[in-house]
């Protein structure tokens, strides 16, 4: 056995041992309870200016509110329909409940939840391992990341693009038989340009024969073309115009006080916040202004524009590094509240667990 495979071990078997003694003492370890509450609507009809369910779908019905829902939906415009809603509540709502009727089922134990909860922690810690070496924990969490983001992105694309899109436009009547019956009719543009959409598509794929590749380059070159001709126009107006405009600032401002009066203090900082940048920018300029030796004053503007550009990253990479620590005291915060239950910040748990 290698030395590697024993650190895992050790470490393996110390954090078991842990987990047990916490799960017996105190409190126990995370669990999520929910709450039993049934919502009754009236299905919306012709005579209150809305459109009536058609007979066998599934409609939706006003007033549903997060949580889960146990029962089939299935109603014509004005019947009255029943579901009920589990909706999270915070262990010691659960505690009270228990006190006040121990055979109480209005609030039960949500496996479901817990086993995602518990998921979460797993997945947490097989990332968190990755800081000692590889090993297979992380991998498996890597594997399940991609290959569920690439399962989500799939479906999202085939039921929002693929089928209300394209199918809907190429076959409608299919799609509205099947799947969509309030799709819209396509009209002649629609159905030319969702063709030509899917013989590109076709021409893309056929890099998988086995030969002909060439094929797919055309399609290639159309989406980097398009997209290139789209990006432009908006970085030119976004990125170019906007901050030139931005940069065009009166070095001299007067600022109204309450009265009416100029406020002096107010002034002068606005007019030096605006020298100051409007000084950056041109010294950051001098800097990247390769065609004239930077010597004397153009070499102290650059000199200048060196301070501004470091100042600039400086700020940029401590804020990047402030929202990555604040994202890993989110994970730490859910590691040690929610699943440990060891802190309890927003007093959602009582002694009594």
């Amino acid at each position: 056995m290698s030395r590697q495979r024993k650190t895992w071990l050790v470490i393996g078997a110390i954090f078991l041992a842990l987990l047990v003694v916490r799960g017996m003492t105190g409190q126990g370890l995370g669990r999520i309870y929910v709450q039993r509450s049934e919502v009754t609507a009236t299905m919306p009809g012709a005579g209150d200016g809305t459109k009536a369910a058609a007979p066998g779908t599934n409609p939706t019905v006003p007033g549903q509110g997060a949580g889960s829902k146990d029962a089939k939906v299935v109603a014509a415009a004005g019947e009255t329909v029943v579901w009920a809603e589990w909706k999270e509540v915070p262990p010691r709502a659960f505690a009270a409940a228990q006190q006040a009727n121990p055979s109480q089922s209005a609030i039960t134990l949500s496996w479901p939840r817990t086993i995602g909860l518990w998921l979460a922690a797993f997945f947490t810690l097989a990332v968190f391992s990755f800081l000692y070496a590889d090993n297979p924990f992380y991998k498996v969490a890597e594997a399940t990341v991609v290959g569920v983001s690439a399962a989500y992105w799939g479906v999202i694309g085939f039921w929002d693009t693929l089928v209300p899109k394209m199918f809907g436009a190429l076959t409608p009547g299919l799609v509205k038989s099947m799947v969509q019956p309030s799709l819209v009719d396509p009209v002649m543009s629609q159905k030319i340009s969702m063709a030509l959409a899917l013989i590109l598509g076709v021409m893309m794929l056929w890099r998988l024969m086995p030969k002909g590749g060439w094929i797919s380059a055309w399609p290639l070159a159309f989406i980097v073309g398009v997209t290139a001709g789209l990006k432009i126009v908006s970085h030119i107006e976004s990125d170019l115009m906007a901050q030139a405009q931005a940069t065009m600032k009166p070095l001299i401002v007067t600022v109204a006080g309450s009265g009416g009066a100029t406020d002096l203090w107010a002034s002068l900082w606005a007019s030096v916040a605006n020298i100051i940048l409007v000084t950056g920018v041109i010294c950051c300029l001098v800097y990247f202004f390769f065609s004239v030796e930077h010597k004397g004053a153009i070499g102290g503007a650059a000199r200048v524009g060196i301070w501004f550009l470091m100042i600039t990253f400086g700020a940029a990479f401590g804020y990047t590094v402030m929202g990555r620590i604040a994202l890993l005291a989110a994970r730490v915060e859910f590691l040690f509240d929610d699943w440990l239950w060891l802190i309890d910040p927003n007093h959602f748990r009582s002694s009594g667990l």
